[in-house]
């Protein structure tokens, strides 16, 4: 058998694997798996995969597994086989607090074998910062000043590795091999069915014909992709190579369909109901129901593409564009037609989530099972989930899940340090500092802390690195879990968009043919949502659900004005090309609208008025000025010019 086919197999039969186990089937059979268990046999078919399929250089390789690449797994083998099948061996350990010689080999085996794995998947900067923080713990009684403390032996560090919640087999993984695996084998089915082409279609033909009207529906179909495939530079890629040559087709520069394109894929990390598998973890983090992480993101994500929606459609009206022909538009009625069987599963995802209230891995459990079935009412056979269709949509998932088992259980030792040691109360400590008890000025530190440190991460890990180092200081500020936790996955997305480590904008460039910072330019101006909307959520709890009915409704109705605001503020153009001193004004209006109170909406809706007014005043006085204040010429000068001109 060669390696490729083995791998498949591996996948296929993991995936099949994880959904028995997930079911909780075994247990009507009286076949119990501890969680720490599930969770290491899913973490040997990850790294078995990662090291079969990733070369030392972090290129694919098809071929056999190569002898570096053994040398590095098995030690990844031993370490998470020993919690696999001699798990009583490792309850042992958590009755001592730290672990004997044979523990503390095995461990630090696997943490190198998961930190190589690591390293091919994603590049130097997340196992460089893991291992900084360890080697800190490890010496900690060396550090100067704020980072000192009394340093750890290797068998209390390698302790908190191993056995625990907050080690390699702790909160993060458990999310990846129980909720995560599922929505990932959820998403890939519904890509073999078809869902992908068909919401691209919906969204050409809602929008498709409006001004700017592809970049519209790259903005509607990013955002929908964005939240199941978690990645933001994944996304780019996916469905930018339709979107940016619609866009300059349509007329939009290169630049700006590059900066459209990174900035709808990137928002879908904060779309309700998936979040690109965010939600799940952070309901873990914050111990509340999924349903109030999913309640507190909508408001702010509806926010932030409104404004990028606003931005697009005032693009198109400043510099003149025009929607696509009729004729090379999909027919709405048509494609709903063709692929309404697609909502079935969603539908019931939604209901089961939100109404029933179960598990969310249950929910995506039942979601598969109507997702099969409908596939079925299509004609074309191409697009039917059949046995060889589901297993090949198993074995992609897999793949594509492979690499949030080994960020989670990577952050995992991070977590593991940082809660050993203290390390992450004292930074917190430290920013808090800094802003010197003032909000604003704590929120501002605290976003470019969350800003720098996300540079290179994707979504998972920049959310645990996140959560541990930056968001507990905006909880002792004051702020709830979700405003916190919110905040800081904003202010880290904006890296993907933000120069010069912006990979979505790179992913763009390739596409759109322009320059990374002139892309990048744009994509700032049209993302700056993260930065405005976070701070709105965090000054005002209203907008991620925490109030009175009407104290909510007020926020929203408030958000939603402010956010079309700003936009004409950002491209220039209202219902008129605006002028610096104008924009001015109406970003100021903007940032107002978003303020919590009365006195601040009222103060807004007056500058609005005012900078209206100044318009029209300019119009009508332009339409008094009288003929005369043209240069006046000499008769002989107008007469030459009338005979010149056969008058």
């Amino acid at each position: 058998m060669s390696g490729k086919r083995f791998v498949s197999l591996l996948a296929g039969l993991f995936a099949l694997y994880s959904l028995v186990v997930i079911s909780g089937l075994p247990n009507l059979f009286g076949a119990f798996l501890a969680d720490a268990q599930h969770r290491a046999i899913s973490l040997l078919c990850a790294l078995s995969i990662t090291y079969f399929t990733v070369s030392v250089r972090g290129k694919q390789n098809e071929r056999v597994l190569t002898w570096d690449s053994l040398v590095l797994l098995l030690p990844g083998l031993a370490g998470a086989g020993y919690v696999a099948f001699f798990y009583d061996s490792v309850v042992e350990y958590s009755l001592y607090g730290y672990l004997d010689t044979l523990g503390i080999i095995l461990t630090v085996a696997l943490a190198i074998s998961v930190l190589e794995a690591l390293r091919r998947l994603t590049g130097w900067i997340l196992p460089g910062l893991i291992l900084l923080v360890v080697v800190g713990v490890y010496w900690q009684n060396y550090l100067p000043g704020l980072l000192r403390g009394p340093g750890f032996t290797l068998d209390r560090l390698t302790y908190a590795f191993y056995v625990g919640t907050g080690g390699i087999f702790g909160i993060p993984l458990g999310v990846a091999t129980s909720i995560i695996i599922v929505f990932v084998i959820f998403g890939s089915l519904m890509q073999k069915a078809g869902a992908g082409q068909w919401l691209m279609d919906m969204a050409m033909a809602l929008t498709g014909g409006s001004r700017g009207g592809p970049a519209k529906a790259a903005v509607v179909s990013s955002a929908f992709f964005g939240t199941i495939s978690g990645s933001p530079s994944g996304n780019t890629a996916t469905s930018g190579v339709f979107t940016i040559p619609l866009m300059k087709r349509t007329g939009y520069s290169s630049p700006f369909a590059g900066g459209v394109e990174s900035v709808a894929s990137t928002g879908g990390m904060i779309l309700p109901p998936i979040m690109g598998s965010v939600a799940f973890i952070m309901a873990e983090f914050l111990a509340v129901p999924y349903v109030r992480v999913i309640q507190a993101a909508l408001i702010p994500a509806i926010l932030y593409y409104l404004v990028l929606f606003a931005s697009v459609h005032l693009r198109a009206l400043r510099e003149g564009l025009r929607g696509m022909p009729k004729a090379d538009l999909p027919a709405i009625g048509a494609t709903f037609l063709a692929g309404w069987r697609y909502l079935i599963p969603i539908v019931v995802l939604i209901y089961v989530l939100i109404v029933m209230r179960l598990d969310p891995e249950i929910a995506a459990s039942y979601s598969l099972l109507f997702l099969v079935a409908s596939s079925f009412l299509t004609r074309d056979r191409r697009l039917w989930l059949t046995p060889r269709n589901i297993w090949s949509g198993l074995v992609d998932a897999v793949h594509s899940w492979r690499i949030i088992a080994i960020v989670t259980a990577s952050v995992g030792m991070l977590l593991g340090a940082l809660n050993l040691s203290g390390v992450g109360v004292k930074i917190s400590s430290f920013i808090l500092s800094l802003g010197a008890g003032n909000v604003i000025l704590t929120l501002l530190v605290v976003g470019l802390a969350s800003l720098v440190l996300g540079m290179g991460l994707d979504i998972i890990a920049l959310y645990l690195t996140l959560v541990v180092l930056t968001a507990p200081a905006l909880v002792e500020l004051g702020l709830t879990g979700p405003q916190a936790h919110l905040y800081v996955i904003f202010w880290g997305l904006a890296s993907f968009v933000t120069p010069p480590v912006c990979n979505a904008v790179y992913v763009a460039c390739s596409i759109s043919g322009s320059g990374i910072w002139e892309t990048g330019w744009e994509a700032v101006r049209l993302g700056s949502a993260l930065f405005v909307v976070s701070f709105a959520f965090a000054l005002n709890p209203a907008l991620v659900m925490d109030g009175g009915i009407s104290e909510i409704a007020f926020a929203v109705v408030t958000a939603l004005i402010a956010a079309v605001v700003l936009a004409a503020a950002l491209q220039g153009y209202a219902l008129w090309r605006m002028s610096l001193p104008q924009r001015a004004v109406f970003a100021v209006a903007g940032l107002l609208l978003l303020v919590p109170g009365a006195v601040a909406a009222l103060t807004a809706t007056v500058l609005v008025g005012v900078t209206v007014a100044w318009w029209r005043l300019g119009i009508k006085g332009s339409e008094a000025r009288p003929a005369a204040a043209a240069p006046v010429e000499s008769s002989s000068q107008g007469l030459t010019e009338k005979i010149d001109s056969g008058s």
